[in-house]
């Protein structure tokens, strides 16, 4: 078991992270807190050796990311939120065109959503992703050009490419 410092300490630099990467599947906030303390307790509860700080955050990236799948699958889980439940307490927060590129990251299918966040949020290269998702490399080249073109008509735009 992880001490309180220890918590307080991978709290301050993941909590940001796994909130984003389950408000971005669940759309919920309350399943996102749930799911925030489901990860930060197995955290505390595991007795995983981290090799560095990156290992840590792909741990944290790849637990949320299952904690939120599996809360997704479970029998409990019967409604879907609404995109607008989800963009009502930032719409003062963003402004219109941060807005629209959120709505659509949003609207993206599940599997070009995780890969564009991981890429442009959290600022993963593609090896990295390939890791963190268990996926081919040239599986997540694809799946990231795919999620921009998607992205670009989603926007109805040419949009910058990063």
């Amino acid at each position: 078991m992880r001490s309180d410092q220890q918590l307080s300490t991978a709290m301050e630099r993941y909590a940001d992270t796994v909130r984003r990467i389950c408000l971005v599947h669940l759309k919920s906030e309350a399943d996102t807190e749930d799911i925030f303390q489901e990860v930060f307790m197995k955290y505390v509860l595991s007795s995983q050796e981290f090799e560095s700080e990156e290992h840590e955050k792909a741990w944290f990236i790849r637990v949320s990311i299952n904690a939120c799948k599996d809360l997704i699958k479970s029998f409990f889980r019967k409604n879907v939120v609404g995109l607008e439940e989800v963009m009502e307490p930032y719409k003062d927060a963003l402004n219109d065109e941060r807005r629209e590129v959120l709505e659509a990251l949003l609207s993206l299918p599940k599997h070009y959503r995780d890969i564009i966040y991981l890429h442009y949020y959290e600022g993963y290269p593609a090896t990295e992703i390939a890791k963190i998702l268990n996926k081919n490399v040239n599986t997540v080249y694809t799946l990231l050009s795919r999620g921009r073109e998607s992205l670009k008509e989603t926007l109805g735009g040419e949009g910058n490419e990063e």
